[in-house]
């Protein structure tokens, strides 16, 4: 079984800016659309609707899961298409009308509803949402991976995936911090507002679905230099998907990037679903100090835009995301600490510039380590196009996607019970909750979070592809490209 041939697109020279900008951007719509939610849907539901933490961080678990699953499904289904439009372009091209709605709906439950009631719009929203997210998210991972087959260029792919990424997110903390959710008298932490939600939520999704359309647009010129499915490879099926899921995972590499990934979703995920709280009521920042976090957020995802490529020229994909792994777990979490230890205390004069500063260092760190580990998953595509003749970056993508969400899922869900269990109140007051519990939380978001980044460090170091390993796996594809390639007409 052979991969069929097609032109490929960054052989030769360097993907065009206009092309990774492209790409990029669907990156930054993503980001508007799931970080609107994930930063903001626990906090709005539990502190401005009423709803308990704890059943809350449920519905987003249960959406975490669904979507998890149908991942690996969309990424062998995308691998397996043919179409005039390729692999990828048809979902990508799909998706962005029901993410918008569905992200203004999770914002927007009906007048009335009791606490059930808005429990289930909440599920149900936000499982709608992620459900579509997949059929975008999936595919235009999956075409970032196929841009290029150039070792370092792949780098500069995922970090302009990985820029816009941050782009997006800092899109949504800034416009809803500084224009919908800014302090007023009633309302001193502004996101406690409940009167600005449903104009916020219209303005993410209007976003969402622009830029998405656009991303999917301004990348279609590269569908003829994208390699299509193999010629005697069948269609999608049950037996097919199942078939291309053992494919990716006997490949040892990539197992173990996705048990490392577990344990730093599991991270990511806690940190994520408590940060809102931890900024908010233990150190007590209001909206407009919440919103310059976006400086030394910027200063690190754009540090790792330039450092990655390079840092990969240099030193292994391997070395980079063990470096940055440790130091993701280990230096954020330092603010909380020192505040635990009586160290740093809210009202000390530069508690703000401290928290920007570690902050900057995290995100640094943590875009380094999503562009080593997006870099090196087309790698481990190479990989498996040698072993099995056939290009897998949808399932590949896909099936890391659905381990990190199911983390995730686990990560939200224990935010929600951490808020419940340390007797977190419901529509609290910032400056009326006693430091006993304050501390707690302080606690889980530090200190707790930060041990399975550490467990993440072990399993990233048994990754084995090297630059040599690459240039050895690249050489083998060619010769057998050249090989199966018709001999010139006499």
């Amino acid at each position: 079984m052979t991969q069929s041939s097609a032109p490929s697109a960054g052989v030769d020279d360097r993907l065009p800016l206009r092309t990774k900008l492209a790409f990029g951007i669907g990156s930054a719509a993503e980001s508007i659309a799931l970080y609107s939610v994930s930063a903001f849907g626990l906090l709005f539901y539990n502190q401005v609707l009423g709803v308990p933490a704890h059943l809350a961080g449920l519905a987003i678990s249960a959406s975490l899961f669904l979507d998890a699953l149908s991942d690996p499904i969309v990424g062998s289904w995308s691998d397996r298409t043919r179409s005039k439009l390729g692999r990828r372009h048809p979902y990508m091209y799909a998706a962005p009308i029901p993410i918008a709605l569905s992200v203004y709906a999770i914002f927007n439950p009906p007048a009335g509803m009791d606490q059930t009631g808005l429990l289930i719009w909440f599920g149900v929203s936000v499982i709608m949402l992620r459900q579509a997210m997949t059929f975008f998210h999936t595919p235009h991972l999956a075409l970032g991976a196929e841009l290029s087959t150039q070792y370092i260029e792949r780098s500069k792919v995922m970090a302009y995936n990985s820029f816009f990424a941050w782009a997006g997110a800092a899109f949504v903390t800034t416009i809803a911090l500084r224009i919908f959710f800014p302090s007023t008298p009633e309302f001193p932490r502004g996101v406690l507002n409940p009167e600005p939600w449903p104009i916020f939520a219209l303005a993410m999704a209007v976003a969402a679905l622009v830029i998405l359309f656009s991303s999917a647009w301004f990348t279609r010129d590269r569908i003829p230099f994208l390699p299509p499915p193999a010629k005697d490879e069948p269609g999608f099926s049950p037996a097919a998907f199942i078939k291309d899921v053992g494919r990716a995972l006997t490949n040892a590499n990539y197992a173990w990037l996705l048990v490392a990934y577990f344990f730093l979703s599991l991270m990511l995920g806690l940190r994520e679903s408590l940060r809102m709280y931890t900024n908010t009521f233990y150190w007590g920042l209001n909206s407009e100090q919440l919103s310059l976090f976006i400086i030394g957020s910027f200063i690190g995802y754009a540090s790792a835009f330039l450092i990655a490529p390079r840092l990969h020229g240099r030193v292994d994909k391997r070395r980079a995301m063990i470096a940055s792994c440790f130091i993701y777990a280990l230096i954020p979490p330092i603010p909380i600490v020192l505040g635990l230890m009586g160290w740093l205390t809210p009202d000390n004069p530069m508690l703000l510039p401290i928290l920007i500063t570690f902050a900057g260092i995290g995100n640094l760190t943590v875009s380094i380590l999503q562009i080593s580990v997006m870099s090196a998953l087309a790698d481990i595509a190479d990989e498996n196009e040698l072993k099995h003749g056939v290009r897998q970056e949808g399932v590949l993508y896909s099936t890391r996607a659905l381990a990190a969400k199911m983390d995730q899922a686990i990560g939200a869900a224990l935010g929600g019970f951490v808020i419940t269990a340390i007797q977190f109140p419901i529509k609290a007051t910032p400056g009326e909750i006693a430091p006993a519990i304050l501390n707690k939380l302080a606690f889980a978001d530090g200190v707790l979070a930060a041990i399975p980044g550490l467990i993440a460090v072990i399993f990233y170091a048994q990754y084995k592809i090297n630059r040599g390993k690459y240039e050895e796996t690249r050489a083998a594809l060619n010769a057998r490209k050249a090989a199966a390639a018709p001999a010139p007409a006499e």
